[in-house]
């Protein structure tokens, strides 16, 4: 029998729908928690918009923030970075265009996946290492190497757990790295389709709701 001993799941298109994530799902998560295994929330968001999101972020054991970049411990309010922060060159170079929901954290920059060129011409034109990861219409620039996978593989060794055990739930293109570095590989049922290519289990219910779904089968003991 498959042993299954923690998730780690993406937040924005898996356990929540537009930003908001349903009470049903808040207590399979809770559920699971009480079962005395592990929660991971692994996400592109950074800290401030992910408290205001999700009040519910005490449940989690540990998350995996700035996709990859920060670790953040719920229980003591604090957070490791894992990367560098942004060149100040390279954030004061996008900010003359006004990019749209352009964001700066601890590690990543982020934008609208639509301004890609104006992105990679300020990194080329720099002689940066940085790196563009896409999810969905949004678009992260992080130091290279830095991603969910190896924000996974920190959190992983903050909790002395084996990737083999966990099993990785996503549905968009940064989260096929850190769904390839688990044990067991779930998609949800609005994943692209590169995401349950990789996955073992493809969800019925999209989103929260395939979450849901998940959660049971492990708690049931699985068939």
């Amino acid at each position: 029998m498959l042993q299954i001993l923690a998730i780690a799941s993406d937040y924005d298109g898996t356990i929540a729908d537009d930003g908001v994530t349903a009470a049903s799902t808040i207590a399979a998560l809770a559920r699971f928690k009480a079962s005395g295994r592990k929660l991971i929330l692994v996400t592109g968001r950074h800290l401030g918009e992910l408290k205001e999101a999700l009040p519910e972020l005490g449940l989690f054991d540990i998350a995996v923030i700035e996709n990859g970049g920060v670790l953040y411990f719920p229980q003591t309010d604090t957070t490791r970075a894992l990367a560098a922060s942004p060149p100040h060159a390279f954030v004061e170079r996008l900010r003359q265009y006004d990019l749209p929901e352009f964001a700066v954290g601890q590690t990543v920059v982020a934008t609208k996946a639509d301004q890609y060129d104006i992105v990679r011409e300020a990194i080329d034109a720099l002689g940066l290492d940085l790196e563009i990861i896409l999810n969905t219409d949004a678009l992260m620039v992080l130091p290279a190497g830095t991603n969910k996978a190896s924000g996974l593989k920190a959190a992983l060794a903050e909790l002395a757990l084996p990737a083999a055990s966990v099993a990785a739930i996503g549905d968009a293109e940064n989260d096929v790295v850190f769904l390839k570095h688990c044990g067991y590989a779930v998609a949800v049922a609005n994943a692209l389709p590169e995401v349950m290519a990789i996955a073992a289990r493809v969800t019925k219910g999209t989103r929260g709701a395939g979450v849901e779904e998940f959660i049971a089968w492990v708690l049931d003991g699985q068939p």
